[in-house]
């Protein structure tokens, strides 16, 4: 992300053997959760290498359909665009869309409290996203990649990481500086090595007290933490 008024997102350079072609399976990190288990210790979970930063774009994705399928470059974005401007249709019209990666149906949301059905007037309701089930699709296409499953990828232990908290607050006071003047809990944990939990419980926890290091403010959909 960006603080000059632009908008940047961290993505992921596409390489023919960052795809699911390459022959070592699926890369995946454990990360810490907030709950505790019967040995007292955190107990863990697993999700992909790279996790919410690893990212493809939609002119990647094309490039790369194009580069191994039938299709010339920009005819995938043109069916995105095509699908997406007649599946808004029929999901204005309240229809549930069933397709060969899923079905869509629209979501609605009361404006406020009612218990009386004759209250209810057309200013009362409004939309409140898509619905969108994929069901066993994906499950069994992703299948026929995973000929070689899983393999694990270690992360720096994180009590270790945040035993060193003069450190963290140094690179924490460098980042801001070389990001503009703003850090987020993704790029802090990012160049921490910590996970996104850790990485952003610590942030806050330089916001608060008697004299707080950080000043936190609401950009968008997330969070940024300025020097005070």
């Amino acid at each position: 992300m960006c603080f000059s008024g632009k908008k940047c997102i961290f993505v992921a350079k596409i390489e023919d053997t960052a795809m699911p072609r390459k022959k070592s399976g699926m890369p995946f990190e454990v990360y810490p959760t907030p709950m505790k288990g019967k040995d007292g210790r955190n107990i863990l979970f697993a999700r992909p290498a790279g996790g919410r930063f690893k990212r493809i774009t939609e002119e990647q994705i094309d490039n790369y359909v194009a580069k191994y399928s039938l299709l010339n470059r920009g005819q995938l974005k043109l069916v995105f665009e095509e699908f997406k401007h007649w599946a808004a249709e029929m999901l204005a019209k309240g229809y549930r869309i069933d397709t060969p990666i899923g079905s869509f149906a629209p979501k609605l949301r009361m404006k406020g409290e009612f218990t009386d059905p004759d209250e209810v007037g057309h200013d009362d309701v409004e939309l409140d996203g898509v619905d969108y089930n994929p069901g066993k699709i994906w499950h069994e296409a992703i299948g026929e990649w995973m000929h070689d499953g899983f393999h694990k990828e270690d992360r720096p232990d994180a009590s270790k990481l945040l035993a060193d908290k003069e450190r963290l607050e140094q690179l924490m006071r460098d980042t801001i500086q070389r990001h503009g003047g703003a850090i987020t809990a993704n790029i802090f944990s990012i160049v921490s090595g910590l996970t996104y939990y850790s990485a952003r419980k610590l942030l806050d926890e330089w916001t608060q007290g008697d004299s707080p290091k950080l000043q936190k403010t609401r950009f968008g959909q997330s969070y940024i933490y300025t020097e005070i």
